[in-house]
């Protein structure tokens, strides 16, 4: 018996992902939609580890099959598709210039941080037995901790920008040119220190489908366990807080625990309101999404390039396809947030129209 509730739940996290990713322009987006400047969470921080969340809570159910034991069979599967979606990354980050500027590459990213984060969890997930397996999710986080706290740069903040180990690793292993420089200084959200708590935000949603699996008999009991623990672990990282801030740019172990809380917390929600209470009829918009979950992100992706890259002057302005339709369809309509979120929505749309063509033929693009 299939939850309908986890293609809902993943289809909501792309969507949600769309939004935040291509607002009209960034002079003018809600606050809700925008990411905290460094330390705390917004909603459009969950975004990302949600989706992390959700592969956990997949990967338990598409194993069953393997027994959730690793051998040869799984084993190449797992690398075959953590290479893949590194590789996508890789080259969804260099379109359409795959041929130049290698060597100002951004190695990591969103793509590549799923493909590690999903081939860790699953090593650890099939190979460790229960109690080793929660062993090894504390030892993560709690290591973690030591680390920024005991590799900080003396005489600075070690959870500030510029003085965290996070920063100071990537830029001795990959050098500032292949590192994201959003916050004005070579710095990634997606680092390679940070990567390993982050396997425990897809290892959280294994646990998670597990419980589901378990109470699948009576689901409405699988709905109350995952608001206890959802409950729990949110609470827990707000007491860890003021210790060890909640901060999505270092996926402190903090933050981990608390949007693994709230995904557990909404996956209760949409268990009971697809699993139970069949609401399937209202969230068709979104189970379109979560069928192709991986075509629509790319999808996105390359259209955003594409209407990036459609560059002209006007004068001394350099214009982009991106803006100029922004600036003539939307910025009339309303020249603030909201008319920026028009053009979000609208593009939104565009994606969703292209995964629902795929969505009736039951085509499902998976790697």
């Amino acid at each position: 018996m299939r939850y309908l509730s986890i293609d809902f739940y993943r289809g909501l996290t792309i969507a949600f992902m769309l939004i935040v990713n291509t607002p009209g322009t960034w002079e003018h987006v809600f606050a809700p939609l925008r990411h905290a400047d460094w330390h705390g969470c917004t909603p459009t921080d969950l975004v990302f580890p949600s989706f992390m969340f959700i592969i956990g809570v997949s990967m338990w159910f598409s194993f069953e099959k393997y027994g959730r034991r690793l051998n040869r069979e799984l084993g190449w599967k797992v690398l075959k598709r953590s290479l893949l979606l590194f590789a996508i990354g890789l080259l969804l980050a260099k379109f359409p210039f795959f041929w130049k500027d290698w060597d100002k590459l951004r190695f990591l990213g969103v793509l590549p941080r799923l493909a590690l984060g999903y081939g860790l969890a699953a090593l650890l997930a099939l190979t460790l037995p229960g109690r080793w397996l929660i062993g090894a999710a504390a030892a993560l986080l709690l290591g973690y901790w030591g680390l920024l706290y005991g590799l900080a740069i003396p005489g600075q903040d070690p959870y500030g920008l510029t003085g965290n180990a996070v920063r100071h690793f990537d830029l001795a292993v990959l050098g500032p040119d292949h590192m994201w420089k959003g916050k004005g200084i070579p710095f990634d959200p997606e680092g390679i220190l940070s990567t390993f708590p982050a396997v425990v935000t897809v290892l959280l949603g294994w646990w998670s489908g597990r419980l589901m699996q378990q109470r699948q008999a009576e689901k409405i009991m699988a709905v109350r366990d995952l608001l206890i623990w959802g409950s729990v672990l949110t609470i827990t990282a707000l007491v860890w807080n003021p210790a060890f801030p909640i901060n999505k740019s270092l996926w402190t172990s903090s933050f981990v625990l608390y949007t693994g809380g709230i995904s557990m917390i909404l996956l209760a929600c949409s268990v009971w309101a697809l699993d139970i209470a069949n609401g399937k009829r209202y969230v068709q918009f979104f189970l379109v999404f979560g069928a192709n979950p991986l075509f629509a992100y790319v999808l996105a992706g390359l259209l955003t390039k594409t209407m990036l890259r459609i560059q002209w002057m006007e004068g001394e302005q350099k214009k982009s396809g991106y803006g100029w339709i922004y600036e003539h369809l939307f910025r009339p309509l309303e020249g603030g947030a909201f008319g920026s979120l028009l053009f979000a929505l609208t593009f939104l749309g565009i994606c969703w129209a292209v995964c629902l063509f795929l969505y009736r033929r039951k085509i499902y693009v998976k790697i």
